[in-house]
């Protein structure tokens, strides 16, 4: 599989439009991945956020359900 089996091309969403989203979805409806370093995501992060730092996003693929959709910051 390739990144691209997991991420699917949209529009940059406005925060406004990713809060809607969250608050309208249950959480295991959607993969939310926190991609700062562990000290950034200690500091504070999101309900339910994943930490994948972006530099081990490619090793760790497979722990994201592709069929769902994919918010990451």
């Amino acid at each position: 599989m390739s990144v691209f089996d997991y991420f699917k091309p949209v529009l940059t969403w406005p925060a406004q439009k990713v809060r809607e989203f969250l608050s309208q979805e249950s959480h295991e409806e959607y993969n939310l991945v926190d991609v700062r370093e562990p000290k950034e995501y200690e500091q504070d992060h999101l309900p339910g956020a994943q930490l994948i730092p972006v530099g081990k996003l490619p090793d760790r693929l497979r722990e994201l359900d592709p069929n769902k959709p994919t918010i990451v910051y």
